[in-house]
């Protein structure tokens, strides 16, 4: 009922947006005389303001066109690697570099917004790394018959681009996906999979929640799990290809981390209509491209939402030792080939300090060599992965990383290697698989520094 009613507002207000978009073009033609006077700058700002806030914000784009490799530049094809019904595996495949370079999975959030939130992180890569991103889908666009989609799911489907990628390849979590990310590597560990990840840096992740609770976390823990599926879970109305879907909505989750800085929000739109009235273009763009994409929001499956809660926030199952995958218990301490790096913020008020460190005493089988921490200061949650002190001082010592582990894998035996023979196919389709092609010169990722606490919030629920 919930969906249905927020759907059917979402088109009864579209002629409004219309109506406004119309009233802004009319503005704004080149023989208008009102477009230079202040009147008319006040009346197209209203209008834009009107626009926008009726507006159904849809997927962004990465936007990556270029990127500048020792000097030169490649243009940037955005390709689907692997498709799978709730996640594509997006490759950034850089045409006419033929220089071979590690192969990094990032492993975007599946909490709300849409892995281009990650743009920023995308882009430091791009350089020097053959860059691959989960790019998951808008749970409402996908039909009933290919079924729900869990944690278990989530994991299964890391393990399966893993495979897709091939050997030495660097997975790279980003807050939300920290604990799946264990979890599959913990699995492919326990099986002597090849195609276990060379290194596994988790970021900002909900580890070990016990560990200084943020408010956040002390949302999530003060509910049980009856309240959050009773209370938030809804079903896709018809007019969608999700028809049926069982969800956590997107706009459930807009609306409460917008509640959370209200005041903030109010007060950037009313400087908003101020800088086009003034006619200040930089500001007035800054303002939209955060908000297009801090208005776009996806919807969850409702399993993996309830999963993730009951797994990560409620009963901790990960740091007690009694998370399972399909049925079989987890054995984290098996992990002895992949380096484990983790990254915490110092003022990260989303993921506590202390929460991501955790994976260190999970992952005990890994020697000294094979692990490293890392504590950014003078950032909160959302600069770990993205803005200045990110570019400058994060992205650097995860390259570094990567770099010194980049064969760090244990080399095994061809009897070892699930469905192979010849221990030189497998080299020789590991080199092949390190596609030489590109790079970008990327539209630079919204830094909106400002960039409320509350788009933080959703990478932590």
């Amino acid at each position: 009922m919930l969906y249905r009613m927020h759907h059917t507002y979402s088109q009864m207000i579209q002629p409004v947006h219309l109506w406004a978009q119309a009233w802004r073009k009319q503005l704004t033609l080149p023989w208008n005389p009102l477009r230079i006077t202040w009147t008319g700058r006040t009346m197209t700002a209203a209008a834009e303001l009107i626009e926008r806030c009726t507006d159904n914000y849809e997927k962004p784009e990465f936007g990556f066109r270029y990127t500048t490799v020792n000097g030169e530049k490649y243009r940037i094809n955005e390709q689907i690697s692997h498709g799978l019904p709730f996640c594509n595996l997006l490759h950034f495949k850089r045409a006419g570099l033929e220089e071979p370079q590690p192969k990094v999975l990032i492993v975007a959030p599946m909490s709300g917004h849409y892995a281009t939130l990650l743009r920023g992180t995308v882009e430091q890569f791009l350089p020097d790394h053959e860059v691959y991103i989960t790019d998951w889908v808008n749970a409402r666009e996908v039909p009933v018959c290919e079924g729900g989609f869990s944690f278990d799911d989530y994991v299964s489907y890391l393990i399966e681009f893993l495979h897709h990628l091939g050997p030495d390849t660097h997975m790279i979590a980003v807050c939300q996906p920290s604990v799946p990310a264990i979890v599959a590597t913990s699995v492919m560990a326990a099986e002597n999979d090849h195609c276990a990840p060379a290194s596994l840096i988790l970021m900002g992740g909900p580890i070990d929640t016990r560990v200084n609770p943020t408010e956040v976390n002390d949302y999530a823990s003060g509910k049980d799990y009856e309240w959050f599926r009773d209370n938030v879970i809804c079903t896709v109305p018809k007019g969608f290809t999700g028809a049926g879907q069982k969800v956590y909505p997107g706009f459930i989750q807009l609306s409460g981390f917008m509640s959370m800085n209200m005041d903030s929000h109010v007060s950037k739109h009313f400087r908003f209509f101020g800088d086009l009235i003034k006619g200040d273009g930089d500001n007035a763009e800054a303002h939209r491209k955060f908000y297009n994409e801090y208005l776009a929001v996806m919807d969850l499956p409702a399993d993996f939402y309830l999963d993730t809660i009951k797994k990560v926030f409620l009963e901790h199952q990960l740091p007690k030792g009694e998370i399972t995958w399909q049925g079989n218990l987890i054995r984290p301490d098996l992990v002895s080939r992949t380096a484990l790096m983790t990254i915490e913020g110092e003022s990260d008020d989303i993921t506590g300090m202390g929460q991501t460190e955790a994976a260190h005493k999970i992952l005990s089988g890994l020697s000294d060599e094979q692990r490293k921490h890392y504590v950014q200061p003078g950032v909160g949650h959302y600069g770990i992965f993205n803005g200045r002190r990110f570019r400058e001082e994060v992205a650097p010592e995860i390259k570094a990383f990567i770099q010194q582990h980049r064969s760090s894998a244990v080399p095994i035996s061809a009897t070892e290697m699930p469905g192979n023979s010849s221990p030189v196919t497998e080299i020789v389709e590991a080199v092949e698989a390190v596609e030489a092609v590109e790079a970008v010169e990327a539209v630079e990722a919204v830094e909106a520094v400002e960039a409320v606490e509350a788009v933080e919030a959703v990478e932590a629920v």
